[in-house]
């Protein structure tokens, strides 16, 4: 069988959060057969934030995303599976919800372009950095999921 060791942060965003799409989220991931390693609920402090999104910092658009997710806390998640970066992307949909196809989590549940429900890493060298930034070592969980098998074929 092949790795389920790749991993990706997935954060769920505020606006998720204020309109009580916590549980829909998780369990777009886990029906796709992905194991969660962590989990928890935080505020994003500006060192934090400005880290995270170093892309956008310099953006006209950064002072209301940093807002926005100072706004309430967040929940921040790691999964874990074959591909799962991939598969995460492709589960989140476009940046866009407009845009976002109709089946991804974006796409059934956003209408916006910043207001979009949640972050998922975009290559796994980008997971591998936020899963570092946003968890410590001891609050990652290596446990055994009983249904594996029953998700990957043993040649995957």
């Amino acid at each position: 069988m092949a790795s389920t060791h790749e991993r990706t942060l997935i954060i769920i965003k505020p606006d998720a959060i204020q309109r009580n799409l916590i549980s829909n989220i998780v369990a777009r991931f886990e029906l796709k057969g992905l194991k969660l390693v962590a989990m928890k609920m935080m505020s994003i402090e500006d060192t934090l934030i400005r880290e995270h999104y170093a892309h956008h910092v310099d953006k006209p658009f950064f002072n209301d995303l940093k807002t926005f997710m100072q706004s309430i806390p967040v929940i921040v998640m790691v999964w874990q599976g074959v591909e799962v970066v991939r598969i995460s992307r492709q589960l989140i949909g476009a940046t866009s919800g407009r845009k976002a196809d109709i089946g991804t989590i974006r796409g059934d549940l956003s209408n916006s372009m910043s207001r979009n429900i949640v972050h998922g890493s975009d290559t796994v060298e980008n997971a591998q950095e936020e899963v570092k930034r946003f968890f410590k070592t001891d609050e990652l969980f290596d446990w055994h999921k009983t249904d594996m098998q029953h998700v990957y074929a043993p040649d995957e």
